[in-house]
């Protein structure tokens, strides 16, 4: 085919892309240069395109099935490159989840204002695997409050079926984050040697899996109360005998 490059310098392509998924086409045809391989940017990227790898997704998704078939030993740099995406997918709302307890999803949630009560705020946490939720309703928004619902509903829950809770993915709210000296939720995450994952700051994704349990939270109460007062206005009135 014409412009085409040849076989072997397609597969050294292909090998570069699944070896090192974090080049972009330049820096890949300046690694390519350097082991006497001789193919522009844009012959990089022309291959790339032909075998779906145009993407450093894509090509990640290439090293992992590749792993997954092979066997293969990863390096350093390819472990980073999966590890920087899947930080990347989480703070962006993208949730990959193995088994319970391996993410959980946690996330304020404003209830609105009672009389005499003041403001309600909910402590949601969602495990992204099982869809086991919890809600814990505070008059305050906090890091004690927090970590009060982990400590009294959540990480009991986990400790009751002997499955350790490894990571929590929250957002940037100053409930979550802060310096461990003094900030309570953090202290209590280190203790329960619970990693911690932020969303992206300044970005609009945001704590997608707690959203879409609000979404239904809300949606169902609606729902109930808009069945509540059908039937009630549906009832036959009660008129007293005289």
């Amino acid at each position: 085919m014409k412009n085409r490059v040849p076989e072997h310098i397609e597969q050294a392509v292909i090998d570069l892309a699944i070896e090192n998924p974090a080049l972009g086409q330049l820096r890949a045809s300046n690694e390519l240069l350097q082991r006497g391989i001789i193919v522009s940017s844009s012959g990089v990227r022309s291959v790339w395109l032909r075998n779906g790898l145009e993407t450093f997704k894509k090509r990640l998704k290439a090293l992992e099935a590749k792993s997954a078939q092979d066997g293969i030993l990863l390096t350093e740099e390819q472990l980073q490159a999966l590890e920087k995406a899947k930080q990347e997918k989480e703070a962006h709302g993208e949730i990959e989840t193995e088994h319970p307890g391996y993410l959980g999803s946690q996330d304020t949630y404003y209830v609105g204002t009672m009389k005499g009560v003041g403001r309600i705020y909910q402590q949601t946490f969602v495990d992204t695997y099982s869809r086991v939720a919890f809600a814990c309703l505070y008059t305050e928004k906090n890091a004690v409050t927090a970590a009060h619902a982990l400590n009294e509903s959540v990480i009991p829950w986990f400790e009751e079926r002997d499955t350790p809770l490894l990571r929590i993915l929250t957002d940037r709210g100053t409930e979550y984050c802060g310096k461990i000296e003094h900030h309570a939720y953090q202290l209590y995450l280190a203790i329960e040697d619970v990693d911690h994952t932020r969303t992206k700051a300044r970005s609009p994704q945001t704590n997608g899996i707690c959203e879409r349990f609000h979404r239904t939270m809300k949606q169902e109460f609606r729902k109930r109360r808009y069945l509540g007062r059908y039937f009630a206005a549906k009832s036959p009135s009660k008129t007293r005998r005289l």
